[in-house]
């Protein structure tokens, strides 16, 4: 555990806040883009220990939240039939879809299965000869790896019954979104360390210099967070637009070159709808050449009726930073983890749970 300690330290988290409070001198808006920073932020309670001129907002960082409706309906309609196995994350079992969910396909008869990797999926399809094989290919930059590689290895051992249907997005053009959009307030982002692991920082390094936006990659534990903070609020007290790497026991500013070329060989850069927001060119990735023959919606010609949100849900909002849980008037009676009218409620990485799971609905509409 020494090393969870180390970044848990209460001494020297109070040491760091107390060289914020000295540093902050006037109001600034950050953005943590990753949502497994914010549920950090909020299970440690660093939102309520910052300085009243520091505000926080969150971001799309959430793979399940953005995964857009008309995907998770291709999904429901694929699990549904009965020469499908259809495997997914846990997550993205109960996103709610125009109608239902994948959950509620598992009851009706539908053979779907959890399982924690893509190459687990790939097992099931080489023990199951006789089924097509489905797996939901979601996230960021992070598990790109891993699903490239997944297909990579039906393509080079012929396994015919596997296929991705993937909604994989990229975590640079949704900050430049943000950053180019007229009603935008966000004046610095934290960067999510994880995705930089493998694509490096040098694109931020772009978005920075060109909407004079600094920008702090981070990692997930406390002492990153407020480390990250503290990094972010010394550069916009001096006007600096640069980007700095708090998480550099983890990430290179070169990434991990082997990965990115491995995500290159299968996938291509597309524009990509993102859940509540809409579309984002240049945001997401597709099945290419050899490997277009394992994307599950043109091989399996999946289609699906128009969907759209539950009025009431403000998720596209909270996404895209605008408004925060507590705005929504669903939030914690007619939308709960239990009973979710959108996708952050119910995502581990969902700004809503995390509002939800970390008690901040008192913080409720004033």
């Amino acid at each position: 555990m020494r090393y969870l300690d180390e970044y848990r330290d209460g001494a020297a988290a109070q040491k760091m806040l107390r060289q914020i409070a000295r540093t902050v001198t006037r109001p600034w808006t950050v953005m943590e883009v990753c949502g497994s920073q914010t549920h950090a932020l909020l299970k440690y309670g660093i939102d309520r220990l910052l300085p009243e001129k520091l505000t926080l907002i969150h971001g799309p960082g959430c793979p399940v939240c953005v995964t857009p409706v008309e995907i998770i309906d291709q999904a429901i309609a694929l699990a549904a039939r009965p020469d499908v196995i259809f495997a997914s994350y846990g997550d993205m079992l109960r996103v709610p879809g125009g109608a239902k969910d994948l959950l509620s396909v598992r009851a009706e008869g539908g053979d779907v299965r959890m399982v924690y990797s893509p190459l687990d999926a790939l097992k099931l399809a080489r023990e199951n000869p006789d089924k097509k094989l489905v797996f939901f290919a979601i996230g960021f930059e992070t598990t790109a790896p891993a699903n490239a590689m997944a297909v990579f290895l039906a393509e080079r051992d012929g396994i015919d019954n596997f296929f991705m249907l993937t909604s994989h997005v990229l975590i640079p053009p949704a900050i430049e979104a943000i950053a180019a959009a007229p009603a935008n307030r966000v004046q610095g982002f934290l960067a999510p360390g994880h995705v930089c692991t493998v694509t490096g920082y040098t694109q931020y390094e772009t978005l920075a210099a060109k909407y004079h936006t600094p920008i702090v990659v981070t990692g997930f534990e406390p002492l990153d967070l407020l480390q990250g903070i503290y990094m972010l609020v010394k550069q916009l007290e001096a006007e600096s637009h640069e980007v700095e790497n708090q998480y550099a026991r983890s990430v290179k500013r070169e990434g991990n070159p082997q990965a990115q070329a491995l995500i290159e060989k299968v996938f291509e850069v597309v524009d990509h709808k993102w859940r509540g927001i809409g579309v984002i060119p240049a945001s997401g990735l597709r099945l290419k050449g050899p490997y277009a023959r394992f994307d599950a919606a043109k091989a399996l010609a999946v289609e699906s009726p128009p969907s759209e949100e539950a009025p009431v849900c403000i998720a596209g909002l909270v996404l895209q930073g605008v408004k925060k849980p507590v705005d929504c008037p669903a939030f914690g009676t007619d939308c709960t983890p239990e009973h979710c009218l959108g996708a952050p409620m119910v995502s581990s990485e969902g700004a809503c749970a995390a509002y939800y799971l970390y008690a901040r609905r008192e913080e409720t509409r004033a």
